[in-house]
Formats: structure tokens, sequence, C-alpha cells
């Protein structure tokens, strides 16, 4: 109500003093959302109000807390926090006693000055624990503005200052490209703005964002790029016109209004400085734009004839005038916008086909193999409205083959519609026409439909339909590349790794269950040698104790598999039962010649390298996958198709998330892994390996702030995502203390000079079990309120004892009940009874597949029809996915045959559809030889 608005304007002052510990202002802004009544956000003003007064007399608060404090209000106002009025500055230390306090009282006042709804307090809780450490947390209070669920009146109006300002407001705009409520993306564009991680959002700040999935967080952000793109670009345009003084207010309205590039392509071609302008262009410079305007407004006074100048081309006769007249009137009906708005809706109501045919040059000199490629799109036509993904991409791909013509049916009925529609009804002359004015009239719209209206029409349908298509195979290979990565690791086996090949041989090479490489070689299979070799591949698989091997895909792949599936039916390896399996080599030889590898296997042949990748993608394929760029790892569709900035962008992404969900042990993690975690980059992945060979192992997550390079933003987005093994460093700090010990005895001076040089890790730092767990250090606080409350010890993290106990309160109270109880969200408290109750050394990756070991083959031309097999997914697409049923060819699977019926319930999926790495069971319905082609139907998933 307006009401409500003014008394919020009232307010106004108070919440921008309320900037610097910006609690009020949260529990204000989630009053509103929560729908308050008017008289209870009034009431609580009016408390919050008296508190304070309360608050300054009787507080007995620490010197050193008070101190601190000052010294980040100083802080702050240096970094050039907003200018505040002189008569305001007195409030502020007030406030900021008001904050130290509620850290420390916070059950007497909080339940006093909180709402109903449960506002998590780890805010409060984080502004009191920091204070603790010794580090001012200037940056830190700046971050943790108001993070509760927002209602959009705050945000969407002034709130969200974009650089940019356009006629739209960027929330509704992207709430509607998305479909994604408008709170969220006000609380998105905020946390964006604030430089948190995709990663950190969805697992800390559920709350905040409805409890969207990566896969969306990752979609909001892209549109958000794209509309800060079109502002910009707006903007740049606008000045540019500015200075050559084209700019009309109804050029500008018109720019203002652009939500897309082609809108502003539009809008802005015929401003821009072309070698001969438009056709209109060229009329008003004959000076026919008074004659074009009177014919519209006041056409009984238009002679045509006046306008005549026999020496003049363009005005010579009768004819040329009209000519002019018509374009002039075209360029007005197609810039005009209600003319644009009605055809677009007329168009969406139509059947508006996109249509593909063999061009005529393909055919006389094109290649034939890449023609056949194309057969289906030789005569093909389809409703844009139905069209797939993948057909857009081969029709472009086509087109730009030069083998298919490609172009956009509209009926002639729109046509004919929106003509009539413009002569009766928008542009319906003022006065009577003659008959010659009604005919340029006529002739006019029909020539702007055509030459202006039509184009643009299809440019948009096409840019559309292309853009769809590309973030759809965008996001179907960051889904792929996500289910690759999470692929179950084997752990506890030594493995030997085959990197196939014929002339110079298979490479192998042996690793231990911890990585290590153990031996490598090469051995001719291939060159009448094998029986020779087979004695030598024995002596090693005997030697290491090794029962599994790992073949690559590439070259000799099938003929090394059949070898090795020969030996082992002979039982030539007993007493060992060898297994083998086969894996995607996809980007190993890549890796090899690389700088990367270079530096970890330094003394190593390139071609052996590829082999310890290989065999370390089977052991733990996300450690090994992260040092390969994603896009060479081959699980997308139409790669190079598609935008390259969108694809690395979205894939490196999904990188990041994938290692930051898994969690890295911090202490015998890899540079390159831990690049790859939110927050993370190559240099402070450097600093901290760097620190970590300096100092010895971290003990806790707290000594990451003593990192170059790592502040307090960066310790909030990555320090979740690091995990500290409590056996390594309880062994590590017991070493250290009789060390210590020892050397205390000796010389007390040593020690202590020792201890100004160079703070021994375990002298100072204490292992923090929390450590282990998913639990942000933000919510320690309330992890150690709820082990209290349920009576549990933090060094019992992971036992059953722990889920007995979290379990009895749990049902006890409801989830919503324990978390009003400890004053949190529901979320929070979630991920907190995750961290306790999940075992040590927990994994997600537990829950998804493992490689599928076997012991035997069969070959493409032993597959019958009807043949009931089981494979495993090697790729997904839009049309299908292809699985790998160990015949060398992948068979694929129609996307018409995957059926919800189908797919296991048990399994959680994101989306109705197989991902790479899944097991199922199939059946052979087609086998086409001369193609290579094999389709499948899908049974179950195994």
């Amino acid at each position: 109500t307006s009401e409500s608005e003014e008394e919020v304007e009232e307010w106004e002052p108070k919440s921008k003093i309320a900037r610097r510990p910006r609690l009020p202002k949260k529990t204000e802004a989630k009053t509103k959302k929560a729908a308050a009544p008017r008289s209870t956000v009034a009431r609580k003003m009016v408390k919050k109000v008296a508190i304070k007064e309360e608050v300054d007399v009787s507080l007995p608060i620490a010197p050193v807390e008070d101190n601190k404090m000052q010294l980040l209000k100083l802080k702050e106002e240096d970094a050039g926090t907003k200018p505040k009025s002189l008569n305001q500055k007195p409030e502020v230390p007030k406030k900021m006693d008001i904050n130290s306090f509620q850290g420390k009282n916070q059950n007497s006042l909080v339940s006093d000055e909180k709402p109903s709804t449960s506002v998590p307090v780890v805010k409060q809780e984080k502004c009191e624990e920091e204070s603790a450490f010794d580090e001012p947390p200037s940056k830190k209070i700046k971050l943790n503005a108001c993070p509760e669920g927002k209602p959009v009146k705050n945000l969407g109006g002034s709130k969200i200052k974009e650089e940019f300002e356009m006629n739209w407001d960027i929330v509704q705009a992207l709430s509607e490209i998305t479909n994604v409520e408008p709170w969220v993306c006000a609380n998105l564009i905020r946390l964006f703005q604030e430089e948190n991680t995709i990663p950190f959002i969805a697992r800390y700040r559920k709350e905040l964002i409805n409890n969207l999935e990566a896969d969306a967080l990752r979609e909001v952000q892209q549109t958000l790029e794209e509309l800060r793109t079109v502002a910009k670009k707006t903007h740049t345009m606008i000045q540019k016109l500015k200075k050559e003084g084209k700019l009309s207010s109804c050029l500008l309205k018109g720019l203002l209004n652009c939500r897309t590039l082609e809108e502003l392509d539009h809008v802005s071609a015929p401003y821009k400085t072309g070698s001969k302008g438009t056709k209109a262009q060229r009329a008003k410079q004959l000076g026919l734009e008074p004659a074009a305007l009177s014919l519209l407004q006041n056409p009984v006074e238009l002679n045509l004839f006046s306008y005549i100048r026999p020496n003049t081309k363009g005005l010579a006769n009768i004819q040329e005038v009209e000519a002019g007249v018509q374009h002039i009137l075209a360029d007005i009906f197609a810039k005009d916008k209600d003319a644009l708005d009605f055809i677009r809706k007329l168009c969406q109501q139509r059947y508006i086909s996109i249509q593909s045919t063999l061009a005529k040059v393909s055919s006389k000199n094109g290649n034939e193999k890449d023609i056949d490629k194309f057969q289906l799109y030789h005569e093909f036509s389809c409703n844009i409205k139905n069209i797939q993904h993948h057909q857009i991409l081969a029709i472009n791909r086509g087109e730009n083959l030069k083998i298919l013509t490609v172009k956009v049916n509209i009926p002639d009925g729109v046509k004919n519609e929106f003509c009539w529609w413009c002569v009766n009804e928008r542009w319906r002359p003022k006065q009577f026409l003659k008959p010659e004015f009604m005919r340029l009239l006529r002739s006019s719209v029909e020539d702007a439909y055509k030459r202006l209206i039509y184009p643009l029409l299809c440019r948009e349908f096409r840019s559309k339909l292309t853009s769809d298509a590309e973030k759809e195979s965008v996001m179907m290979f960051g889904r792929n590349l996500r289910q690759l990565l999470l692929t179950s690791p084997v752990r506890g086996r030594t493995l030997m790794g085959v990197d196939p090949g014929y002339k110079h041989g298979c490479k192998l090479a042996i690793i231990s269950p911890t990585s290590q490489i153990l031996h490598t070689d090469v051995v001719y299979l291939h060159s009448g040698q094998g029986f020779r070799e087979a004695e030598k591949i024995k002596r090693l698989l005997l030697q290491y104790n090794c029962s599994t091997v790992v073949i690559g895909n590439g070259t000799a792949c099938r003929e090394t598999e059949a070898y090795f599936a020969d030996l082992i039916m002979k039982k030539y390896f007993a007493p060992l039962d060898v297994v083998y399996c086969i894996v995607s080599e996809a980007g190993a030889s890549i890796y090899s010649v690389s700088p990367e590898a270079s530096k970890e296997m330094p003394d190593l042949d390139p071609n052996l390298r590829s082999a310890v990748s290989i065999a370390r993608r089977v052991q733990d394929p996300l450690a090994e996958l992260v040092k390969i760029e994603p896009k060479h790892i081959g699980v997308g569709m139409y790669q190079h198709d598609v935008s390259q900035t969108l694809l690395k962008a979205t894939l490196d992404s999904v990188v990041e998330e994938c290692v930051s969900f898994v969690g890295v042990d911090i202490n015998i993690c890899s540079e390159i892994l831990l690049r790859h975690i939110a927050g993370l980059n190559t240099n402070r992945a450097k600093n901290i390996i760097e620190w970590r060979e300096k100092n010895g192992p971290f003990i806790n997550r707290e000594q990451l702030k003593e990192v170059k390079g790592l502040g307090p933003k960066t310790f909030q987005q990555c320090a979740g995502f690091i995990r500290f093994n409590q056996e390594y460093i309880k062994t590590f700090c017991s070493n250290k203390k009789n060390e210590l010990g020892s050397r205390a005895l000796l010389t007390k001076a040593g020690a202590l000079g020792k201890k100004k040089s160079k703070p021994t890790p375990c002298a100072l730092q204490q292992p923090n079990p929390l450590d282990q767990t998913c639990i942000h250090p933000e919510s320690y606080n309330i992890a150690m309120r709820f082990l209290s409350l349920i009576g549990g010890n933090a060094n019992d993290i992971g036992k059953s004892d722990m889920q007995q106990k979290v379990n009895a309160v749990v049902q006890k109270e409801g989830l919503e009940g324990t978390a009003k109880r400890l004053n949190t969200t529901v979320h929070t408290l979630q991920l907190i009874i995750d961290g306790l109750t999940q075992p040590e050394g927990y994994d997600i990756r537990t829950d998804f597949d493992k490689p599928d070991f076997k012991r035997s083959i069969v070959c493409f031309e032993d597959l019958s029809v009807g043949a009931v097999l089981t494979g495993k997914v090697e790729n997904a697409t839009p049309f299908g996915v292809f699985v790998d049923i160990g015949v060398g060819k992948a068979g694929l699977i129609p996307v018409r045959n995957i059926t919800e019926a189908k797919l296991s319930k048990v399994k959680k999926r994101r989306s109705l559809g197989l991902g790479p790495g899944e097991r199922v069971e199939v059946k052979v319905l087609n086998v086409d030889i001369p193609r290579l082609r094999i389709t499948l139907d899908l049974i179950r998933v195994l």
C-alpha cells in the first residue's frame, strides 16, 4: 500500500545509518518479505530505537573490542564508503556497540528484536567470531550485506544500481527470461556483484536463492551478462549519436527500450554511417521528408508535382518523387515500435517454418561424403516452435559449408493482415486521400514489409533459435562433463594403464593405490611378437600384484582388448583374476605434452605419460581430468560450432563446481586441483602450496588466512570446500609437541627466537574437528550450539552414535523447530546435520557409477538384432544417448526410446535423461554395417 511505502521512506535515514553492521536492516527486510502488517513494522522500529538508547547506557564492552570497532570504522571511512552528513555521524558507534553486544548476549536481545520468522543469526556470530581472531574484519562486514530473502520492492527500485540505466528494470527482465522469481534474481544480482562464486552460493546461501541448482545459477549469471552487454552497447551508441548530433528524444527512447542486440541493431541501423546511407536517407537529403509527413498528416494540401526538379537525379519526374516518398514512409513504418509489436504477435499465432534444401552450387562441386552427412536436411521443413536444438545446429553447419540453403517461411496471411492493419488502423489517413496517394500509402507499407520488416523477422527468428540451441548444447556439455568428473573413483587397487598403438607399441604404466608410478614399459602386441610379450606382461602383473588393466580407447584399442580378453579367458594370468576396462583417452595425448605434465613427470617420455594418465583416470577421475582443458574431453555436441567464450566459461564453472562439492584435502592435494576450488586461482593455489612446503601441513581452516593473497572474501568463498584429515593432523601435532618439548629443554632462548621468527603451527593452532566437514566456518558457532543441544561431542563426527543423537532431537522437534530454537534457517541446519553425520572420508561420488570391468569381448559383426547387452553411456545429446557396448563403435538410443518408466527410481536425477558413465541394459534394434551405425532400445538402467 502507499502508506507502507511512505513509512519506509520515513525510515530511510535510519537504514542508511544502519549500513555499518547492516543488521537491523536485515530484520526489517525479512519482515517485509514475510508481509508483516504495517503496525508491526512500526512497533519494531520504535522498539529498535528504545533498545539503542538503553544499550548505550549500560554496556560493559571489553575495551579491546571497542577499539577494534573504532579502528574498523576508520578503515571503512578511509576506504571511501558513502559520505555521511555530520549530524548523523555520532550515531554510528552506538550501532556498533549494539552489534558487538548482540554477538555476546545473543539470546536475550535477539529474541526481543527479531521477527518470528527464523532469520539466521549466522551473520551476527560472524561478527563476534572475526573480532576474536586477530584480523580486522574490515572487508567482511561489507560482504554481509543483509543476505536474507528480500522483498522485491526494496531491491528492484533504486537499490540495485546498474552501471548503465535502461528503460527496463534488470530484475524484471532477468526474471522473465530465466523464469526465476524476481526476489531470487535481485538477491543473485547482489550476490554476484559481491563476487560470490556459484558453488558457494549454491551450498551456503540456499535460503537466498530458493534452493536453486548450480545449473540454474549459471543460466541466470549468463543472462545477466547478456543484458548488461546490451545496456553497455546501447549507451555507447547513444554517446556516438549525441556526438554526431543525430539523437532525437524519440530515438533515445527507442534505444533505451532495446532488450536484445538484434533490437539494438535494428533501431540504430539507419544512423550508422554507411557509404551511401539508406534509400530513405537519400530521399530525405533530396528534401522529400515534408512531403511524406504531409501525406500522413495533411494530405489535402500535398502536391507532389511541386517537388519535381528535372535536372536533379531522384526528383526528375513524378515516378522518382513518389519512389522517394515511398522509401521515407517505408522507413517510418519499419521503425515503428507498435508496428513491430503487432507483427511479432501475429507471427506467434501463425505457422512459421524454417526450411533447408540442398544448395544448387554444392550439388555440382561438393564433396559427396559431406553432402551425404546432411541427407536428412536436403528437403527439410519444420515449425520453428517444434524444431529441435540439434537440428538448428546441423542446419547452420550445413549452411556454413555451403551445402544447404536455409530460409524462414512466413505465410502470406501475415503480410496481408499486417498491411491491412497499417493502412486502416495504424496510419489511417486523417482526411480523404486521393486514389493515387492511397496507392502510394499501400505500396509503402508493402515495401516496408518486404524490404525491411521480413528480413528483420528472419534474422530475429534465426538468431533466437541459434542462441537457444547453442545454450542448450553448452548446458548439455556441462551436464555430461559433470557426470564424467563425478565418476566414482576406484580406490585401493594397483592399476596397469595401457595406451594402445600399432607401430610404436602399447605403452604400459603401473601405478600404486596412492597414484605413485611403480613401473613404465612398452610392449609390441600387434607386430607378430604378441606371445613373447605376454610373458613380460604376466611377470609385471604378478610382481606388482596388479589385477586390473585399464585400456585407452584410441587406435588399436579393439585389438589390444581382444588380446587381453583372450589371455584372460585362457586363465593365463592365474593365480591373478585379471579384469580390464576401457576408458576414454580423450585429451590424454594433449595433456602428455603440456607443461603441467612435464612438471609432474619430468623424466618420463610423453608417450608413457599418457599411459599413466589413462590409469589415473580410473583411480581418481576428477583429479586427473581437471588437468585437461574441458573441451578436449569430448562429451559435447557441435562443440566447435558454438560460442567458444560461453563454452569455456560454462565448462570452467562446472569443473569448479565439481571440485568444490567433492572437496579437497588441503594437505595432500595437487596445485592443479586447488586452482579449481571456488574463490581460488592459479596464484592463490601456488601460494597455498608454497606455504605448505615452508610451514608444514595446515592444522585448521583459520590458518588459510595467513597465506598471502587470501583475503577475507577469498577465505569466505573457499573455506567450506577445503577439508582436513584429522588423523593426519593429530599425529603431526603430537610429533611436533614432542619435538618442541625436547628443544625447549636444550635452549630456552633458542626456542623463543624460533617462535618469534616463525610461529610453529602447533604451538598456536589447535585442530578443529569441524574442519573435516562441509560446514562453513561462519556456521561453526551454530554447529557448536547444536552439538550442545543434542549432547554430542565434536570428536564423534561421522560416528553412528552422532547419527542417533541427531535423529532423536530432529524427530522430537522437527527441523523447523530446531532451526527456530537455534535462530537459524532450515537450510543451514540441514547442512550442519549433513556435516556432522556423514562418515569420515565421505565422498559424494560414491553415489555415481564406477567403470565397467569385464573379461570377454564381442565384435561388430557378431551383433544381431534382438541381442540384449550391457553398456556404458559415453555421451548424451538432445536427440539420443550414445552407449559403448564394447564393439568399438558406440550405439545410439534415440531419445524417443528413453522414457521415465525405464529410468531407475533410486538415483536422484537432475533431468529426464542419462549421462556419461551410467550403466544400461540395451537391446539391439538395427545394425547398419556400411554406415557403422547401431540403433538400440533402452531396457533399464543398471
